[in-house]
């Protein structure tokens, strides 16, 4: 049976990050990909400069349509914008009960704005986050989630996700992107280990969408059968890949997008 992944999350209108940038990496990973739109976003490789949330009501319409006609391996949750839509999701997927949810706490983008209202923090955790398979925030991310300072070494970042556990989800992967160093280091945590992913950090300008095409291709590999840790390396492996491919294009005039079909052309 193909494959097939939901991707709830915001619409991107220059195409390189939110469902946009999730449908392109279900396609290149081999997953039928089906989408429910949270939000339109005017925006470019340069900025955001405009928000308009999808209604509440029409955000559920969207993924019983799917679910009741698809049969989803996988959810991805990205942008969600509000608290009315982080309800209206949680809602849903616990009737619908699917069997993965990678959930990344989109709260800013990578020019700097803003994506997720301050009060919608506390909705996100305490209704999304003890539905996740896995979570996938960023350093500055999980330091906001948790009021604390960027994490600045392993034995933190290690504190950190034990803390992130503690509130409800099954898995954390915190992305040291936003690091430094010649490594690049992820950390997949769950109750019983934690290990580190490193890959070679890329100098490169174009990561617009990186972490949206990262935990969508995790989502892929839960999709099609691959256990969590798998999947995990896989994406990692195959995101960095796209980076190190990204200065192939010349998309935009500020973070351009990654190159998710690197493998292709």
């Amino acid at each position: 049976m193909t494959p097939v992944a939901l991707t709830i999350a915001g619409s991107d209108s220059s195409g390189g990050a939110g469902i946009q940038a999730d449908l392109k990496s279900f396609a290149a990973l081999g997953v039928y990909g089906a989408s429910a739109i949270t939000a339109l976003t005017a925006q470019n490789t340069t900025g955001v400069s405009g928000i308009h949330p999808v209604p509440a009501a029409f955000v559920t319409a969207q993924i019983d349509a799917v679910f009741s006609d698809l049969d989803v391996g996988a959810v991805k949750i990205g942008m969600v914008a509000q608290a009315e839509t982080i309800a209206a999701i949680a809602d849903a997927l616990t009737r619908w009960a699917p069997r993965h949810i990678v959930l990344d706490p989109v709260m800013v983008a990578t020019s700097g704005d803003r994506l997720l209202a301050a009060e919608a923090i506390d909705a996100l955790r305490s209704l999304l986050f003890p539905q996740a398979s896995l979570i996938t925030p960023n350093l500055p991310e999980v330091a906001a989630l948790l009021g604390e300072a960027v994490a600045t070494s392993e034995a933190d970042v290690e504190r950190q996700g034990k803390r992130l556990l503690a509130m409800g989800c099954c898995a954390v992967l915190v992305k040291g992107g936003h690091g430094h160093g010649a490594e690049s280091i992820d950390y997949l945590i769950d109750a019983e280990r934690s290990i580190a992913l490193s890959a070679p950090r890329i100098a490169t300008a174009n990561t617009h969408g990186t972490g949206c095409s990262l935990s969508s291709a995790i989502a892929a590999g839960l999709a099609k059968g691959e256990g969590m840790e798998t999947a995990v390396r896989n994406a990692k492996a195959w995101i960095t890949e796209a980076i190190a491919a990204a200065d192939r294009f010349a998309v935009g005039h500020g973070h351009g997008p990654v190159h998710h079909f690197h493998k292709y052309y």
